[in-house]
């Protein structure tokens, strides 16, 4: 047990960490960054931004909402339905920097943790794999996993290519790649914030909560897994699961691991540390 940090073991083995996109990695919705550039490129009409936007930045604000699977995975197929695959690459000129510039510099910190002690890592989202994995490669990572859509004649066709990197689909993507890999999934971790990754990070031995919304603050209190929250104004991470809760609110770029108990205790704590 550590105050400073997560306790990452020196023996990786076959393990590596996966990482939620969306306000885990990036504050806000990477889809509201393809929405607007997909605009100014004139690949999306003006009503489907709009709509499109609204719904980013409520997820910015509020989180995943309790959208089914097939409504998800409608959205995304249905945004590049049509478009052409070389138009949507040639977007990453624009979205790449801006997603960059979203990370969160704790998020960072979590990433340099899991490469310094040489374990591979991976974003797993539901956004275009064109855009997923690229971003990936920018940010120094292992690999992106995201929704591969079908293409025929170089246009998408809205139909799945592959898994949809949602929910359950999320798992089965990863299965995958530790199937190929020789990952150990005990050994692995998994960051997210919703309650719709609960497949994914269940499938993992060392799941941790970050930023989570409701639903998932409640099940990691449960479960005793980690939860840590990164403060929008002091870029500090503040504690919600450490054996010493009421010593200090706020550690400064670390993360804590903690007991069921004291998950408990955090939640009472709720308005204090928020």
């Amino acid at each position: 047990m550590t105050d400073a940090h997560i306790i990452y073991s020196n023996s990786t083995g076959n393990s590596a960490a996966f990482f939620d996109l969306d306000r885990t990695l990036i504050s806000g919705s990477s889809a509201f960054v393809l929405g607007i550039a997909a605009w100014r490129g004139k690949l999306v009409p003006t009503h489907q931004f709009v709509r499109d936007a609204a719904s980013a930045v409520a997820f910015k604000f509020a989180g995943a909402s309790d959208d089914t699977s097939n409504g998800v995975r409608d959205r995304i197929l249905g945004a590049v339905k049509g478009i052409h695959v070389d138009d949507l690459i040639a977007l990453n000129a624009d979205i790449v920097p801006k997603l960059m510039d979203k990370l969160r510099p704790e998020a960072r910190r979590l990433l340099d943790q899991h490469r310094h002690a040489g374990r591979p890592t991976y974003i797993v989202s539901a956004s275009p794999i064109e855009v997923v994995e690229p971003l990936a490669k920018a940010l120094g990572m292992t690999a992106g996993i995201g929704t591969r859509s079908e293409i025929v004649d170089g246009i998408y066709t809205g139909e799945l290519a592959g898994p949809f990197c949602y929910g359950a689909g999320k798992v089965e993507a990863i299965v995958e790649l530790a199937r190929w890999e020789g990952f150990d999934l005990d050994r692995c971790w998994a960051y997210s914030d919703s309650a719709s990754d609960l497949p994914m990070l269940q499938c993992v031995g060392h799941p941790v909560a970050v930023n989570p919304d409701a639903k998932l603050e409640r099940f990691a209190g449960q479960e005793g897994w980690p939860i840590v929250v990164f403060s929008k104004r002091t870029k500090a991470v503040i504690r919600r699961t450490t054996q010493a809760v009421g010593a200090a609110g706020l550690v400064a770029g670390g993360f804590a691991t903690g007991t069921r108990r004291a998950a408990r205790v955090a939640s009472r704590s709720r308005g204090f540390f928020r």
